[in-house]
């Protein structure tokens, strides 16, 4: 019988960019902008990522490394402000195994001509992935720093 186990843990990352919060949001829920910066490491295959943009809306993204476990990103938007706040709850599989549930927030700030974005993620690590908020985190954090170049590269507004 295999053993079950759950960690919960939470990390909160924070950016400031250089682009109002609506350009910050249009970034976020608009799905042709998000795969411009919502990318997968360059090792891995081509992410296959859909996403409806609402309240009960899902986003899901299925990729991985060449001739390693596909990742399942299936999230489904709970909370919505339009360039204030985004709210989502999601799992991961590693192939057919749930590795995490969790819930993520998204606060966006007004901070002079910049954007505070502040992300706070709680998540339920299952069945063995102990480390899995230390390796989210730091995924999460490239993800967002991807966020930032793509802003500079588009502009502010």
């Amino acid at each position: 019988m295999t053993q079950r186990t759950v960690t919960h843990a939470s990390f909160t990352l924070e950016r400031r960019y250089k682009a109002t919060p609506a350009r910050v949001y249009r970034a976020l829920s608009d799905p042709a902008t998000k795969q411009k910066w919502f990318t997968p490491p360059e090792a891995w295959n081509k992410d296959v990522h859909a996403m409806d943009f609402r309240i009960g809306g899902i986003e899901t993204s299925v990729g991985g490394p060449v001739g390693g476990a596909v990742h399942s990103f299936k999230a489904i938007y709970q909370d919505i402000v339009p360039d204030e706040r985004i709210v989502y709850t999601y799992d991961m599989h590693l192939d057919d195994t749930r590795i995490s549930v969790s819930l993520a927030t998204f606060e966006l700030v007004p901070d002079g001509d910049h954007t505070l974005l502040k992300l706070t993620e709680m998540g339920a690590y299952l069945d063995g992935f102990e480390d899995g908020n230390a390796i989210r985190k730091e995924g999460t954090a490239i993800l967002l720093d991807n966020l930032g170049r793509f802003l500079d590269r588009e502009g502010a507004n």
